[in-house]
């Protein structure tokens, strides 16, 4: 699964050229409902051509340019899915990312892609890591506050045998099996000939020191909380070899191993709630602080205007909600209209996407959430 990030949001703001085409759709990971995604996808595939044939691209040029997405519409694709999946497509550019959110059907065709769907993925409003540790297997997640996704792996070792096989060629490395606290899976302890406590804890650093170098490469330049999922013991190890620095102390406790993805979200939920609830009531407050000094507006236009130019320090934007109307960047103009015109963009994603290309902090939250009377809210640098 490829993880949507800051980098990727700029990729997407800063290749494509011309038409524009996002796609969201809510997507299903067993059950029955599987079934029922290919035929909302299909649909979608053709709600986005009636868009494109309506801002005057001809009937077969349109087709041509959807044809990308269409070769993903297979039984394997469905089968392996998270909670939604947002689609990109323009000339001669294609990308989708199946994320842990779980989207309203939207088609926009514009001439930029719209990223408000994703922002939760990229603001500090909810999203977190959970990494289960063992030694017989590692596991990272990435969380929101409603729902949790595996991340495929790469250069991260799955097991302590693996990590640490090539090691010690000269060194005879042996294994027993130890019943979990949880009972069920037995996990593998690694130990070398004659090896105690002090050795077998070594052993389990250096597993650890190799997992957290690809967790490194994988998570460089994220600013999420990671919470580490395990037998207690293993926390104060993998802290020591642990070089992320938004690791959570302490963890969710017991066998990972046996643990349902759901029942580690609901305890990880529970230890980085505070975190975020803390976070978004202080820059609530500092809103109200500031309102009447200048530093403060929940007026899109002024909102829109401020965050291109660098201007806006936190954001707070309503899930759900678009305004649309355009952007005069030349002349600082800001037209805002009732319904979609052709040639319109969502302005709060044109807010949104500015505020944190430029290093700012936005809230994508429930609409009743944002500070004033309005579905945008921001704060000023100056």
């Amino acid at each position: 699964m490829k993880l949507f990030s800051i980098e990727e949001a700029k990729i997407l703001i800063e290749q494509p050229k011309g038409i524009c085409v996002s796609i969201y759709m809510p997507t299903h990971k067993l059950g029955t409902q599987t079934q029922q995604d290919p035929v909302r996808f299909k649909n979608l595939i053709k709600e986005a051509e009636d868009k494109l044939i309506e801002v005057g691209m001809r009937p077969q040029d349109a087709r041509d340019m959807l044809v990308r997405a269409q070769e993903l519409d297979d039984y394997q694709f469905w089968q392996h899915q998270s909670d939604g999946l947002a689609i990109f497509i323009a000339d001669n550019f294609f990308s989708y990312y199946q994320v842990p959110l779980n989207f309203d059907e939207l088609v926009v065709v514009t001439d930029r892609f719209h990223l408000k769907p994703l922002l939760q993925l990229l603001t500090n409003d909810g999203r977190f890591y959970l990494l289960a540790l063992s030694q017989n297997q590692i596991r990272l997640f990435q969380g929101t506050r409603y729902s949790i996704s595996k991340i495929e792996l790469e250069d991260v070792p799955q097991s302590i045998a693996e990590a640490l096989r090539y090691d010690d060629p000269e060194k005879q490395l042996q294994f027993h099996t130890g019943t979990s606290q949880g009972g069920g899976v037995r996990a593998a302890v690694f130990h070398g000939q004659g090896a105690g406590e002090d050795d077998q804890k070594e052993n389990i650093l250096r597993y650890f020191r190799k997992v957290d170098s690809g967790i490194q490469e994988l998570l460089k330049n994220q600013q999420f909380p990671l919470v580490l999922a395990g037998v207690e013991y293993l926390f104060p190890i993998y802290k020591e070899a642990n070089n992320y620095p938004y690791l959570i102390d302490g963890g969710v406790t017991g066998n990972p191993d046996i643990s349902k993805p759901e029942e580690l979200h609901a305890q990880a939920w529970e230890m980085v709630q505070p975190h975020f609830e803390k976070n978004q009531q202080e820059l609530v407050e500092r809103y109200q602080e500031l309102v009447g000094t200048g530093q403060t507006s929940d007026n899109i236009s002024e909102v829109v205007s401020a965050a291109y130019f660098q201007r806006v320090d936190s954001l707070f934007v309503g899930i759900g909600v678009q305004k649309w109307g355009s952007f005069d960047s030349e002349n600082n103009q800001v037209e805002v209209h009732d319904e979609q015109q052709t040639g319109d963009e969502d302005l709060m994603d044109l807010a949104a996407i500015h505020t944190l290309i430029n290093s700012g902090t936005v809230y994508a939250v429930e609409p009743e959430f944002v500070p004033g009377n309005s579905p945008i809210a921001g704060i000023f640098r100056y």
